[in-house]
């Protein structure tokens, strides 16, 4: 009998071509955009369970106020691990950690690596990441020991095990003491090599609340409530003791967070080793394939039922040979499970098709593979079932309840209740995607903002060359080589690039007021920094070759000055206007004068306001090269750089890339978001078309015989193409009308999450709403134009 269904099903399917390969097309479409939305999620919502204590780790965060402002940052001193550990029994393991880039040698082979992570001894042993060669207890307990990670192992040393070989990494001799599978892409915290905290230079080796630049996790035993240990700590940082060495009295104070691992990536507004996702986007994703799935299922609803009329006679002949409704309601659910077993297999070749251009939009590292594994297509099943009850049920409820002898006397009606399900449909549908056209137009919106705004520097045609060791020994005779090259317009050095300063310091000042402290974001540059970045100066002047000489260090630094340049927020925060500011002497890294007041910029995502930031002369904290280059012939000063850096530097591999890719990357998951959503809002709107295209087709293949006698009473084209398309049009006003209150909600919310940010105005609402109604009149216009350019007497006759 089942056989039966289906053999009946697939005729219904092969006589109805057009309809059939519109719902086969626009479900396959929904189930392989469900798919690849799945995926993306499930990698989401998998960040860091792969570490089999993920439930005991968490991250720790240091909130502060030093001044007149709340802080919250995701590093801390390097005292906290080690203070915390010995303070708290609930506290089995600390790590701090830090990623850097050095060349790394093996002989002649040399390469520049980014992705050198400073981790004290417990590392392997909190984290999960699997030890193919060495042991947890013993790989980082020496300083010259380090971890490769398998494919590092197989780049420098082949085949050959690399236990107890050497590299030189950060310009010492280091013994491979392990070999660890590579980070899984799930994980916040990827790496190449792994070497001790310690090797980062001697301020790590000192226990400091403050100088906040390092990642800080800890284990905790089993049973710990993160809460109320949290709750310990902060009692313990504000007892007296504690208080003194931090200088944290008064109305400051300084407290620390305990964030769960896994909380980390989606739940935790402070970026860690990589950006982090939102939780609350995985919600909307995960409610825009439902969306997706609902407008694929409510095409097949719209033209089945509209299709009843054509199926009276079969559905009469049936009731009258004696098949009960319960045989009718099966026949029209094999018919839709049929069509979508079809749309399911389509959708799985789609997406698979689809992954390369997915992980483009993504940024990810999905395989092929990974969408025939039990889960994604346990989900397909579910998916595939759910549909064929929701894309099916009502028409075969519909179908099978009509009385024999109505449905041949009269036929179905498909103007009554159906007509106004086939309506709400097509409202609820277009309602969607408007929807996501608003909300997508205002993401992009938004990324171009980003891009194109004013952010104090010039990010552009700026070449950023990292170095390190043995090149700090050649570095103005490096600069002055560079400097001869024709092309190269300006040249600075700093600790950071100015897209995102991570150096958590302090300052102190004298007023009349008395003793005041600032916390702020610190800068070590070198000379011609502000002019290299074409920076724009409030008052006084960039460093100079002069200011070294403040920077006596004989008779014990008696006569040591260390000059500053601090930005107009720092500057108010002191009570000073630029020009006051200019001279007057603070302490941080030393005591001294501030030379300048350059203008704001924004050193930070634009997700947060400008804040208070010092730049101080510090050329022997510098680990990259700014060059200012011209936009005429970029090639060839790129050629020459390395000719240069090759020839003074053979033993370092000549690295370097631009600074506005390093602004970009600051914006990868928005900008992956908005990809995201273009697809989504793209994927809906070709569904709801299609689902519109066959029901307009339908509509006007029934209204045949109005529209030859309206031609003959003296209609032209134009009044028939309203006659068929003003219904349709007015849906899709609705669909409008429901859909802008919500976006406007939605993207507000949205935005709020950016200190600067657009004006989204009502050109977005006028843009969405226009292009859906000239998508609405064309899809229905093609059929209507059709219908209205044929001869009227051939549509009366075959009528």
């Amino acid at each position: 009998m089942i056989w039966n269904y289906i053999k009946i099903a697939w005729r219904n399917i092969k006589k109805n071509k057009l309809y059939s390969a519109i719902n086969i097309f626009g479900l396959s479409v929904g189930l392989a955009a469900c798919l690849l939305i799945g995926l993306y999620i499930n990698n989401e919502l998998s960040y860091d369970n792969f570490n089999t204590k993920a439930d005991r780790i968490v991250r720790t965060t240091m909130e502060f106020n030093m001044s007149d402002r709340d802080q919250h940052v995701a590093t801390t001193g390097t005292k906290v691990g080690p203070q915390f550990a010995r303070t708290f029994p609930e506290i089995e393991e600390y790590v701090r950690s830090y990623i850097s880039s050095s060349t790394v040698k093996n002989g002649n082979l040399a390469f520049t690596e980014n992705k050198i992570l400073f981790a004290d001894p417990a590392f392997f042993k909190v984290f999960s990441f699997n030890l193919l060669e060495g042991t947890e207890a013993t790989v980082l307990d020496a300083p010259d020991k380090i971890v490769l990670t398998e494919t590092m192992a197989k780049k420098y040393f082949g085949e050959q095990s690399p236990i107890n070989k050497t590299l030189n990494v950060i310009g010492k001799e280091m013994r491979v003491s392990g070999v660890c599978q590579d980070a899984p892409k799930n994980s916040q915290i990827k790496f190449d090599f792994v070497t001790q905290f310690t090797n980062l230079g001697n301020n790590t080796k000192r226990e400091e609340w403050w100088s906040a630049n390092w990642m800080t996790y800890f284990l905790l035993k089993e049973g710990t409530i993160i809460n109320r240990l949290e709750e310990k700590i902060n009692k313990y940082m504000d007892s007296p003791a504690v208080v003194e060495q931090t200088g944290a009295d008064g109305e400051k104070f300084l407290h620390y967070r305990l964030q769960p691992l896994l909380d980390v990536h989606l739940k935790s507004d402070l970026a860690g080793f990589e950006p982090n996702g939102n939780i609350t986007n995985i919600y909307i994703f995960t409610i825009i394939s439902l969306l997706i799935l609902l407008i694929a299922s409510a095409n097949y609803t719209n033209l089945a039922t509209a299709q009843s009329t054509k199926r009276s006679a079969e559905i009469g002949m049936r009731k009258v040979m004696g098949a009960n409704r319960k045989q009718v309601f099966i026949q029209f659910i094999s018919e839709t499970t049929t069509i979508t077993f079809f749309a399911a297999v389509l959708g799985l070749i789609i997406a698979t098709a689809l992954i390369p251009l997915f992980n483009d939009i993504t940024g990810g590292a999905f395989e092929r593979f990974e969408l025939i594994q039990p889960l994604p297509l346990t989900i397909l099943i579910v998916f595939t079932l759910l549909v064929s009850f929701l894309a099916g049920i009502y028409p075969a409820m519909v179908l099978s309840s009509s009385k024999a002898s109505g449905v041949l006397k009269k036929g179905f009606n498909s103007t009554g209740g159906n007509g106004f399900l086939r309506k709400s449909l097509i409202v609820g549908q277009f309602a969607i995607s408007v929807f996501l056209i608003i909300y997508t137009l205002v993401i992009l919106k938004q990324m171009d903002f980003i891009k194109t705004k004013d952010i104090g520097y010039d990010k552009d045609h700026i070449v950023v060359m990292p170095f390190s060791g043995s090149m700090h020994k050649n570095m103005e005779a490096l600069k002055d080589a560079f400097g001869q090259i024709p092309g190269v317009l300006s040249i600075t050095a700093s600790y950071e690039t100015p897209e995102f300063v991570q150096w958590g310091d302090g300052l102190t000042t004298h007023t009349d007021e008395g003793k005041k402290d600032v916390s702020l974001t610190a800068m070590p540059v070198d000379l011609n920094f502000v002019k290299t970045l074409n920076m724009t100066l409030a008052a006084g002047r960039d460093f100079i070759e002069s200011d070294f000489a403040m920077q006596d260090t004989t008779n014990n630094r008696e006569n040591y000055l260390q000059p500053y340049i601090i930005n107009e927020t720092l500057a108010h925060q002191l009570g000073w206007t630029p020009e006051e500011a200019i001279g007057q002497i603070v302490e941080s890294k030393g005591t001294g004068p501030i030379v300048g007041v350059v203008k704001d910029f924004n050193f930070q995502s634009l997700h947060n306001p400008v804040g208070p930031l010092m730049i101080f002369l510090g050329r022997d904290f510098s680990r990259l090269f700014m060059l200012k280059v011209s936009n005429q012939n970029i090639q060839n000063t790129l050629t020459s750089l390395k000719e240069v850096y090759s020839t003074r530097m053979p033993e370092i591999p000549f690295n370097y890339h631009f600074l506005d890719d390093d602004y970009n990357a600051l914006y990868k998951a928005e900008e992956r978001t908005s990809q995201l959503f273009s697809a989504a809002s793209g994927t809906a709107i070709l569904l709801a078309c299609l689902g519109l295209f066959g029901l307009a087709a339908f509509t006007t293949v029934q209204r045949t015989k109005e529209i030859g006698i309206r031609k003959i009473l003296g209609a032209n084209l134009g009044d028939i193409v309203f006659l068929v398309s003003k219904n349709f049009l007015m849906l899709v006003g609705i669909s409008i009308a429901i859909a802008i209150p919500l976006a406007i909600w939605a993207s507000g919310k949205w935005l709020e999450n950016f200190s600067y940010k657009i004006n989204v105005g009502s050109g977005v609402f006028v843009i969405a709403a226009c292009l859906t109604l000239i998508v609405t009149l064309i899809t229905v216009g093609y059929h209507a134009s059709k219908a209205a350019l044929m001869n009227p007497v051939k549509s009366l006759r075959t009528e």
